[in-house]
């Protein structure tokens, strides 16, 4: 009895200290009530996840490594987690669904932004099993009560790695009065934007306060996970006939693509979801992730004691530890390479603890213009819908509020210093 009233203490604490995030994320959601979800035992808990690939995407890998840790860290067994691996963003992920519900699953998770329709039609058919989605914009406007969306602030964590960016650049070249960054994007949708454009302002601060001027040029895949598409575009950046162009290359991409590419060519390299550390120990610089495990740790514990407001809309951030602000959170910046410039680390501990206090807000409007212009204020399409229709105003207190009106980001702007090469994804 003492174990079960600790566990019910210890979730009821974690639910209040989510609470801030899950309001942040979505001030208006109104409170789930269509269903009541009863406690389920832990030795009961079922744990599905659809990933889009498998462990080679170190996107999916995250996903994959998070579930595995959160499981054990709930106490529950290894076969109490079903992962389903290579599953396209089409009708296959409603199949997929619906057979983990059949093999008992009680929570499914699906890691693709195009899963999300699919899996919702599943939550509609099976109101008693919960499903979360990641990188999803639906939930606050569908409103299912068995369907969550949940990402996290890692427009904070790119900002940091462009700090450190900034920081190997100035180190590396200091005789230059300007600096060029490159970067591999997957698509145009606003959760590439977001991130680029947070990791152009973190190496921007710093060079400008240099007082160096920096810019960046953008290429896509038109795909999540395509190594050969993803080292070529890096080789673009870079520039195949050897003049380098890009002094530095980072990437919203899921494989060892563009790493490979830096590496072969010299050039430092900052990654997303995993550090490159042991593959590339010449060019890696750091990079920066969503830890998955706090979500799925918070999915299982309502699970187990019968939570129904979960939050339509889940947004974590940055770590609670004043000692150590860059690891524990949602949002992580993985480890200091041996490439990075000396102070990386004292520097990203002070830049990480003005983020926490809110005294450096990563698209503060005062720090970039667009067409020559500073924005006051901007409509966002933050409910979506067919039309992709501008519907919420964004900015405030001259700070564009990303990742407060729905867990996804939906900063897409294209703000000056950037350059897209190329724009047909």
């Amino acid at each position: 009895m003492k174990k079960k009233i600790l566990a019910l203490v210890l979730v009821l604490a974690l639910v209040a200290s989510l609470a801030v995030a899950l309001v942040a994320c979505n001030p208006e959601t109104p409170a789930e009530t269509t269903i009541s979800f009863k406690p389920i035992a832990a030795e009961n808990i079922k744990f599905g996840l659809i990933c889009l690939h498998d462990e080679n995407s170190t996107y999916d890998k995250n996903f994959i490594d998070a579930a595995k840790n959160a499981i054990k860290a709930c106490g529950l067994s290894d076969s109490q987690l079903v992962i389903t691996t290579g599953i396209p963003e089409s009708n296959a992920c409603y199949e997929a669904a619906i057979e983990l519900v059949d093999q008992g699953c009680n929570i499914i998770f699906a890691n693709s932004f195009g899963h999300e329709s699919y899996l919702l039609q599943a939550a509609k058919e099976n109101p008693n099993v919960r499903f979360a989605h990641a990188t999803g914009t639906t939930a606050h406007t569908e409103l299912q009560a068995n369907f969550y969306n949940a990402f996290a602030s890692i427009y904070e964590g790119r900002y940091l790695a462009g700090v450190a960016a900034g920081l190997k650049l100035l180190e590396s070249k200091p005789g230059n009065e300007s600096y060029k960054l490159g970067y591999v994007g997957a698509y145009t949708y606003a959760e590439v934007v977001s991130g680029y454009t947070s990791f152009y302002l973190g190496a921007k601060s710093v060079i400008e306060e240099a007082g160096k001027t920096v810019t960046m040029d953008v290429t896509f895949t038109g795909s999540w996970y395509d190594e050969t598409a993803e080292k070529n575009a890096a080789i673009k950046l870079i520039d195949p006939n050897g003049a380098t162009k890009a002094d530095l290359v980072s990437q919203h991409a899921d494989s060892m693509g563009a790493p490979i590419a830096c590496e072969e060519a010299g050039i430092p390299n900052v990654t997303y979801n995993i550090s490159t550390q042991s593959a590339c120990s010449k060019t890696y610089v750091i990079g920066s992730r969503v830890n998955w495990e706090p979500y799925f740790e918070y999915l299982i514990n309502c699970t187990e004691n019968g939570v129904t407001a979960v939050g339509f809309d889940w947004c974590g951030g940055l770590g609670n530890n004043p000692e150590n602000y860059l690891v524990g959170g949602s949002v992580e910046v993985l480890e200091i390479g041996t490439a990075a410039a000396a102070g990386t680390a004292e520097k990203l501990a002070e830049v990480a603890a003005q983020l926490k206090a809110g005294t450096l807000n990563v698209f503060d409007t005062a720090n970039f213009t667009v067409g020559g212009k500073a924005l006051t204020e901007y409509l966002a399409d933050v409910d979506t819908d067919a039309n992709y229709e501008k519907d919420t105003q964004v900015i405030s207190n001259g700070v564009f509020l990303e990742s407060v009106y729905r867990s996804a980001p939906y900063f897409d702007l294209q703000i000056d210093g950037i350059t897209l090469l190329d724009t047909a994804f």
